[in-house]
Formats: structure tokens, C-alpha cells, sequence
């Protein structure tokens, strides 16, 4: 009897640490799962999960697109600088389709690869891009197809997409060659939110239009009209754009060498001017954030897009605002970085590579040098730490190791950073 006894504890035992085993896989697979499928609302603000800008076009024409190898190169270069969110423009081309395929071949590869994408939709007005008179109260019969391409992308891999931008600063005047009025964004929010509703798109899906400040409110009075009112109400989250950069030249209020200043080392007179323009940047939310509450919204706020080009040879460049630099480039990330991750906010940083198709015409245009690394996977200034550190070892682009741009010499990279100019040569500028 005694025998059997101790037989029976034995096996008890045994039966509790096989049940410990199991509840113990069970719950590491859950685990992992949701490490890898987390929403929106997870992801957005969240500064584990820093977001940034994407387009993997490698030469001076978007007819040469990446190919599937090329951009799984890339994520893993991003994966490796802790970006986690990424964001492009449009479906009508293969980027974003083939994009997605890349991160779920990546995902497949390595359980523990994480990479999420908001999905932009372009939007034009009708007959934007032609050589017909531009209707910017009707839109482009090509939108509808635009949006049915993103909604089936969602759905096919929704472990990836997070959010759809309905448009790409589609909304701001000045975008005068494609802009349409609110009521066309807000009628293709409402659609993708219906089909949420009707469980055709994954109910955590975020929807959005991704527009300058101005648009959402932060701007004139002529954009607070009723249309942009019920588009707040319609969006999960605002997407707002701010670019200092390019108000060096149409706004600079904030740049420049101001009075005691002048008599600043070097250094110093960048680091002043370079603290106001993040001044402006937050301004320019503070001012969405300010309509909002004039209309009884609280939305949260994500920076859709900011960003600074490292080389310009025209309105930016040494002949102009004397803007444009690797040096003022990392400040401002870096300045960036830290206002939005103390804000709880997300930054969809412009952009991750240089993209030589954006000027092809002009090869020193400041379209063509936003990138953090350049086109051939160069780190700029701004990632000199991490190739210290070793974090981009054993990665390339193009079959070339990541190396320093100026081959890491900070003295050579000194020598052409322009100090901005002291204020009566920007009166005589502008």
C-alpha cells in the first residue's frame, strides 16, 4: 500500500510538470503572437516602435522599381535602427504590394522580425496629372481603384497594415497640380470606416489623411469649413505634416543669426537657430491642437512627416537659407526624436533612404538628399554612432557594407555647413 502511495505522488508529480510544460508553451505562443500583431492604438506613440517615412526607389526613375530582394535589404536596415512602422504613398505602383510580400517573407524567415506599415492611398483632383483644366471640387476617377487596391492590401496582410492615409497632403492649396477639397477625403474615410463596421477591414484598423498642418486647421480661416469639421470627427487620428526646413526660405521668422547672436561661436549660432525651428514645428502642431479644441475634438495628433534635406543647390542650399546640411540634419532628428517620444506622439520621419527620382532633373535638388542614409547606404552624420556601434555589421545595400559618409571625417563634413545668415541678409533675400 505504502508503495502504491509513493508510486501515486510520483505520478502526480510528473502529471504537474508536464501540465506546468504545457500551460507554460501555451502561453508563450500567444505571447509571441501578440508581440507581432499589435493594433494601432498599440503602435502609435508607442517610442519602442519608432516610425519613419519609406520609398525604396534606387535610381533617377520610379519606372526602375525595387525589387523584393532589395527591399527586404532595406527592412533589415531599418529593423536593425529600431524602426518598427513604416510609411508610403500609394498603391497604384508595385512598391507597397511588393513591399508588404517582402515583410511577410521576413516574418516567415525569423518569428521575431517586427515591421508595420501605414498604407498611403493617393488622392487626385480630376484631370490632375493630365493636360486637361485641373476640377479640384471633382476627383480623378482613378481614386476609387486607388482605394480598392489599399483596402484589398489591408486584408491580405493585416497582421502588417495598421492604418491607410486616404491622401498625401491632397488637401493643401499649394499642392496645386492634384489638391481636392475635404469633402472627397471624407467621403473615402467614411467608406473605409463603413467597411470596418460591416467587418470587410479589420475593426482595428486606423484611418487617416496624411496633410499639412495647415489643413487640418492650423492654418487660415479659410480652411475651417464644415467638411473638415466632420473629417476630424471621421478619422481615428490626425496626420499632420511640418517642415521647417522649407520655411527657411517662404517663412523665415525663425531663421537666421538674430541680434546678440552674432556675436556667438559657430556652433552656437546653428544650435540657436535650430532651437527655433523646432519652436516653429511644435507651434504648428500646438496650432492643430488649438482648433481642435475650438471645434470640441481631442483626436490624437501623430506627426505624419517632417524632415530635412542634408544638400540643396538652390533655396536651401548655400546660395539661399543655408539650411541644408548633414550636420543641422542630425540636429533636427534628433531634436525631433525627442519632442515626440516625450509627447507620446509618432513621427513618420522623412525618409529613410535618398530617393534620386524626386529631382531627376536637377541631381543637387534638396528633394533628392532627405534620406538618412543615401542611395548607395551610406550612413549620413546623424547614424555615425550606430555604425561605431556596430549595429548595421553583416547588413548592406546594394551588395556594399553600411560605411560613414566623409568616411566618418567630422572635419570634412564641417567644412560645408553654412551658418545661417544674419537677418539683414534674409530682408535682402526675401
Amino acid at each position: 500500500m505504502r508503495i502504491f502511495k509513493h508510486f501515486l505522488i510520483i505520478l502526480l508529480v510528473v502529471l504537474g510538470m508536464v501540465a506546468c510544460k504545457e500551460h507554460k508553451d501555451k502561453d508563450n505562443t500567444p505571447k509571441q503572437l501578440m508581440q507581432n500583431n499589435l493594433t494601432a492604438k498599440e503602435i502609435l506613440g508607442n517610442p519602442n516602435y519608432l516610425a519613419l517615412s519609406y520609398g525604396g526607389y534606387r535610381k533617377k526613375s520610379r519606372d526602375i522599381q525595387p525589387t523584393i530582394a532589395e527591399l527586404k535589404e532595406d527592412m533589415k536596415i531599418l529593423y536593425a535602427m529600431n524602426i518598427r512602422v513604416l510609411r508610403t504613398y500609394n498603391v497604384q505602383l508595385a512598391h507597397a504590394s511588393n513591399l508588404l510580400k517582402a515583410i511577410d517573407e521576413l516574418k516567415k524567415e525569423n518569428s521575431t522580425f517586427e515591421m508595420y506599415v501605414m498604407l498611403g492611398a493617393w488622392i487626385d483632383c480630376k484631370n490632375a496629372w493630365t493636360d486637361q483644366p485641373l476640377n479640384h471640387y471633382a476627383e480623378s476617377e482613378n481614386n476609387v481603384e486607388e482605394i480598392d487596391r489599399a483596402v484589398a492590401l489591408a486584408n491580405q496582410y493585416p497582421d502588417i497594415v495598421k492604418i491607410i492615409a486616404v491622401g498625401n497632403e491632397a488637401m493643401v492649396k499649394w499642392a496645386t497640380s492634384y489638391f481636392v477639397q475635404p469633402d472627397i477625403i471624407l467621403k473615402w474615410v467614411n467608406h473605409l470606416q463603413n467597411l470596418k463596421k460591416e467587418g470587410q477591414l479589420s475593426k482595428d484598423l486606423w484611418v487617416t489623411s496624411s496633410d499639412n498642418f495647415a489643413s487640418w486647421g492650423g492654418g487660415e480661416n479659410s480652411y475651417h469649413t464644415k467638411d473638415l469639421e466632420e473629417l476630424i470627427n471621421a478619422v481615428d487620428y490626425l496626420s499632420v505634416h511640418t517642415y521647417p526646413m522649407h520655411d527657411t526660405h517662404y517663412n523665415p521668422v525663425f531663421w537666421g543669426v538674430f541680434g546678440e547672436e552674432a556675436k556667438l561661436a559657430s556652433v552656437n549660432k546653428i544650435d540657436a537657430a535650430m532651437k527655433r525651428t523646432m519652436d516653429y514645428a511644435i507651434s504648428q502642431r500646438d496650432s492643430v491642437a488649438s482648433y481642435l479644441k475650438t471645434i470640441g475634438q481631442n483626436k490624437p495628433i501623430h506627426i505624419g512627416e517632417t524632415g530635412w534635406a542634408s544638400a540643396s543647390n538652390g533655396l536651401y542650399g548655400a546660395k539661399g537659407s543655408r539650411a541644408t546640411d548633414e550636420y543641422k540634419q542630425a540636429i533636427f532628428y534628433n531634436n525631433m526624436r525627442d519632442w515626440t517620444n516625450g509627447e507620446g506622439m509618432s513621427c513618420f520621419y522623412f525618409e529613410a533612404f535618398d530617393e534620386p527620382w524626386k529631382d531627376a532633373q536637377n541631381s543637387g535638388g534638396s528633394e533628392n538628399y532627405f534620406g538618412l542614409f543615401t542611395s548607395e547606404g551610406k550612413a549620413k552624420y546623424v547614424l555615425w554612432d550606430l555604425v561605431d556601434k556596430d549595429v548595421f555589421k553583416g547588413l548592406t545595400r546594394g551588395g556594399k557594407p553600411i560605411t560613414k559618409t566623409y568616411s566618418g571625417n567630422k572635419d570634412n563634413l564641417l567644412l560645408e555647413v553654412q551658418l545661417p545668415p544674419v537677418k539683414s541678409e534674409i530682408t535682402l533675400n526675401h
